[in-house]
């Protein structure tokens, strides 16, 4: 396994080998020169090769992998080799993250002829079959709705040569693997060329990417702190039945756009509806609402049309939404990681942000676990003054 964590001199996309209709569709997408990630993993998926990319959200992984997928299609038919379904297969947790990698490789792929279908649930299932029935190069997908197609012979992978599994560190539960061994008699003889991401490399995620992938570059990007110092951390001790009302009063404090995180569906839609009827303009956002609720709950959120976005883990981790002020930690987070993905969803660009987080006073040990693993000390303060 080939480790790429060596400094990589800026180039040009035009230097990394890509095709002149590529070039017009990056430029036309605003993108100067290629990231970090971008410059390590092209190179080495233009001739073909498995990798393995550890790189937190932000790092330009997507266009990462999207760029050669589209070259490699582009060539594919201007040779003529067409194939009878789809010739690669993006795999994504949840189905925002399905949507936002689509629309990665319908923008790049723009000036190509090259389709992209989204399968994923909460959208009808016949919807998704006439999508497919005049052709289809590239599938983003999540695995339950994708399997469903493939075990009822609606759609025929067969033929995958380039295979993506994103954010594969969240791809674990039982739930994915049982569908990953379904699917895997579906595929062809010969294992696709497989691109696999995570955020990060732990020992179980490893020994997944060992499995599904052969003689990987191995590239892993040196990001800043997981809780850059941008991020102002602080926590009230709050007891369960003030988390309303405490919740009401910060968001008072703030003017942009603030995500408030809960731990369950129930619990977003039961503080959704407290907030609108303080007259706060709010969206909810979890793994009950359809597929097109969620869609026009992240548009709303992200073109400001609401200030406050209540969710779940659902939007810890991937979706891109700029300019979030403050993110509220409602119920906090059973983990370390949760956390700092969560309050992630600030500060970024360079920009600056706040992050609170309400404790039960018996939740105290999870805040020095959080002091602990990130090296950063969070401020005790007030609903008076939660920023001091």
């Amino acid at each position: 396994m080939t480790i790429s964590n060596v400094p990589t001199p800026s180039v040009s996309f035009e230097a990394l080998g890509l095709n002149e209709a590529l070039l017009a569709a990056v430029e036309s997408a605003g993108l100067k020169k290629p990231s970090l990630i971008q410059t390590r993993a092209i190179p080495p998926l233009l001739r073909g090769k498995d990798v393995l990319i550890a790189s937190q959200t932000g790092s330009g992984k997507t266009a990462a992998f999207v760029l050669p997928m589209l070259e490699a299609l582009a060539r594919r038919k201007e040779q003529g080799l067409e194939t009878q379904g789809p010739w690669a297969l993006i795999l994504e947790p949840t189905r925002e993250l399905a949507a936002q990698a689509a629309a990665v490789c319908r923008q790049l792929g723009r000036r190509l002829p090259i389709k992209t279908r989204v399968i994923c649930g909460g959208t009808p299932r016949e919807q998704q079959l006439r999508g497919l029935e005049d052709g289809v190069d590239i599938i983003v997908a999540t695995h339950g709705r994708l399997l469903d197609l493939v075990v009822q012979g609606d759609l025929v992978i067969d033929q995958i040569g380039y295979l993506v599994l994103d954010e594969a560190d969240r791809l674990l539960d039982d739930e994915f693997t049982e569908s990953m061994t379904a699917l895997s008699t579906h595929f062809p003889d010969i294992q696709p060329q497989t691109v696999f991401c995570s955020a990060t490399l732990p020992e179980p995620v490893m020994a997944l990417a060992k499995r599904v992938t052969q003689d990987p570059v191995r590239i892993e990007v040196e990001t800043e702190d997981a809780t850059p110092q941008r991020i102002r951390q602080r926590a009230l001790f709050v007891t369960k039945d003030d988390k309303v009302a405490v919740t009401k009063k910060l968001l008072g404090h703030f003017t942009g756009r603030t995500m408030v995180f809960v731990q369950t569906k129930q619990g977003a839609e039961t503080l959704g509806r407290s907030l609108a009827r303080s007259g706060l303009s709010v969206e909810t956002l979890h793994g009950d609402r359809t597929q097109g609720a969620r869609a026009r709950a992240l548009t709303r959120f992200r073109e400001g049309q609401v200030q406050v976005l209540v969710t779940t883990d659902i939007a810890a981790r991937g979706i891109d939404i700029p300019d979030v002020e403050c993110v509220i930690n409602a119920d906090m987070p059973t983990s370390v990681p949760a956390y700092i993905h969560r309050i992630g969803r600030t500060a970024r660009a360079g920009k600056r942000g706040i992050a609170l987080t309400l404790l039960d006073p018996q939740e105290r040990h999870l805040l020095r676990d959080v002091e602990k693993e990130t090296g950063q000390r969070v401020r005790i303060v007030t609903e008076d003054a939660p920023d001091r």
